[in-house]
This record gives structure tokens, C-alpha cells and sequence, in this order.
């Protein structure tokens, strides 16, 4: 067997066990949303699939299901005018949504480039591109974007997805830049490898192998990464902008 074909066996075998690691993150959803609970926060998500809504109301909270697909230009402008029209501000915008098409890139089709990158990265662009200018208005204001620690260290078999959580990242630091004048900031969280019901489903043999990049030693939990997005859209994150805060266990060292 050739280096390339381990390679592409190792990979297939990475595709049929790992199922979206870091993407949908609706375990990290609740738990933001549970934190948002807590301080009495609206929780506004434009995720298709928000589970927690009716529990979000239950316990006293608010908030509304907004049907998007962020990749669409024209849909993300009318969900944030909708949001305006409905609440008359906006305090904290998160992007969270995307997707995987994980292939090797001799193997890739430029439509599983396309797909991940329009999601994942002109998404991105999208919520922030509609929901500035009311950002601006207020003179305050704060955006989080999830990145991963792919953006930063690369990842085989994931061109496209590194190259769309890269991309967050430079457009994090450059709309820091541009909005930073009105008391806005603008800042990253790049996840590692978390705890979840997905992760659950890896064999030991990837799970020691994932553990091994790691110099804590361990998987996060979704807490890790909820508590950090909770830290920046609080007041005391007020001088922190630009900035991209792994919550990797040190892979990123």
C-alpha cells in the first residue's frame, strides 16, 4: 500500500466515524442558550434545528426560531430586518452555522468546495455584512464568530473547511479594525476536539489518536467553549477585540 492510499483509508475512515465534529454545534447552542437563561438574555438563533426554544420559554426566557440559510444573501437581509423590526436592537451576534464535505484535495469537487465555504465563511460575511450597520447605529455591540482549530493549524482531508474557518478569522481581525471606532468588537473562538453525542461514536483507536494532538491531554466539554462565547459578549470582555481565543486544550500552542 502507497503512502497516498494509507492516506485516503485513513481519511475514509476518519469520514465514516467522525460526523461533523464541530458543525451544527447544537450541544455548544444549548448551552449558550442555557447561559442566556440564566442572565435573563433574549436568545435569538437562525439555526433550523434549536431544540432548547421550547425549554428556553419554560424557564422563563424569550426567544424566537428564525428559518435562514445564511448562505443566501437576500435570506439573511430579511431575517435581520425582521429581528429589528421585532426586538428594535441587537445586542450580540454569534455565527455559529456550517458544514463539512471532508475529502482529500485530489478528491474533492470544487461543489464540496463551493458548499463549505458559502456556508461557513459567506455566512459569516452575510450576518455581519446586515446586522452592522444597526451595530452602528447603537454605537455598541458585539460579534463572535466560531472558528476552529483547523482555521489555524490546518487539517488533512479538510481543505475546504480550514480555508472557510481561515477565512473567519482574517474577516474577524479586518471588521474588528473597521467597527472598532463605535465600541464594537469583533472577536473569534476557534474550538479543538469537545465532548459531544457525535464524538461519543468514534472508536478508541481515533479518539486516543485525537487525544495525542492534545497537550491537556483530554477532549473539552461544550461548557468550555459556551463559558468563553459567554466571557466575550459580557461586559468584561469591553477591551478585548480582534482576537482569536482557542479553546483547544493546547493544540494550537
Amino acid at each position: 500500500m502507497t503512502d497516498l492510499q494509507e492516506c485516503r483509508r485513513k481519511i475514509d475512515e476518519i469520514d465514516n466515524q467522525m460526523v461533523e465534529l464541530f458543525e451544527k454545534r447544537m450541544k455548544v447552542c444549548e448551552e449558550v442558550a442555557e447561559y442566556k437563561i440564566r442572565t435573563g438574555k433574549k436568545v435569538l438563533d437562525p439555526e433550523r434545528e434549536c431544540a432548547k426554544l421550547e425549554e428556553i420559554r419554560k424557564n422563563g426566557g424569550d426567544g424566537v426560531l428564525y428559518q435562514c440559510d445564511v448562505a443566501d444573501y437576500q435570506q439573511t437581509e430579511a431575517m435581520a430586518k425582521e429581528l429589528i423590526k421585532s426586538y428594535g436592537h441587537v445586542d450580540v451576534l454569534v455565527n455559529n452555522a456550517g458544514i463539512t464535505r471532508d475529502n482529500l484535495i485530489l478528491r474533492m469537487s470544487e461543489e464540496e468546495f463551493d458548499a463549505v465555504v458559502e456556508t461557513n465563511l459567506k455566512g459569516c460575511f452575510h450576518t455581519i455584512r446586515h446586522l452592522s450597520r444597526y451595530f452602528l447605529k447603537q454605537k455598541s455591540g458585539k460579534i463572535i464568530n466560531i472558528a476552529s482549530v483547523s482555521g489555524v493549524l490546518g487539517n488533512a482531508g479538510q481543505a475546504n473547511y480550514a480555508a472557510s474557518k481561515a477565512g473567519i478569522i482574517g474577516l474577524t481581525k479586518t471588521v474588528a479594525r473597521e467597527l472598532a471606532s463605535r465600541g464594537i468588537t469583533v472577536n473569534a473562538v476557534a474550538p479543538g476536539f469537545v465532548h459531544t453525542e457525535m464524538t461519543e461514536v468514534l472508536s478508541s483507536q481515533v479518539k486516543e489518536a485525537a487525544v495525542a494532538q492534545i497537550p491537556l491531554g483530554r477532549f473539552g466539554e461544550t461548557q468550555d467553549i459556551a463559558n468563553t462565547v459567554a466571557f466575550l459578549a459580557s461586559e468584561k470582555a469591553d477591551y478585548i477585540t480582534g482576537q482569536v481565543i482557542c479553546v483547544d486544550g493546547g493544540m494550537a500552542m
